[in-house]
């Protein structure tokens, strides 16, 4: 690997969803975004969820991501959350079914339901730019 490129990775306690060669990656942190080139100092942040982007070349992909950590040691990124999804994959249909019964669960708990509220729309948004 060139040192102009990053190592990312993509893990899910089911299997890895992505492991390439980038030039750049950008990750959703509960407070904001974080983009990471070639040379980043070493951090570790908290995931939000919302798009993780990826470019090679002049090609970008999106994913979704929902919590959980991220790593930049090196020229390697590491993203260990608890859904990923390409932004292809997501069947809106069933975001719209696993909103419903989030809502449902959550009853008179707001802060449940307007999480759940969150983690739909960012899924809709992902999905939207696919």
């Amino acid at each position: 690997m060139a040192d102009k490129q990053l190592k990312c990775i993509v893990v899910t306690p089911e299997r890895t969803v992505l492991e390439e060669t980038v030039d750049f990656v950008a990750v959703p942190l509960h407070d904001g975004e974080l983009g990471v080139l070639p040379g980043r100092s070493p951090l570790i942040g908290r995931l939000g969820c919302g798009e993780l982007r990826t470019q090679a070349a002049s090609k970008t992909e999106r994913y979704y991501v929902d919590g959980g950590f991220v790593q930049v040691r090196g020229n390697d990124v590491t993203v260990l959350t608890t859904t990923a999804s390409k932004a292809a994959d997501i069947n809106l249909a069933k975001v719209d079914e696993n909103l419903a019964a989030d809502l449902a669960r959550a009853k008179n708990n707001t802060d449940a339901a307007a999480a759940a509220r969150l983690r739909a729309a960012a899924q809709r948004r992902v999905a939207n730019k696919a």
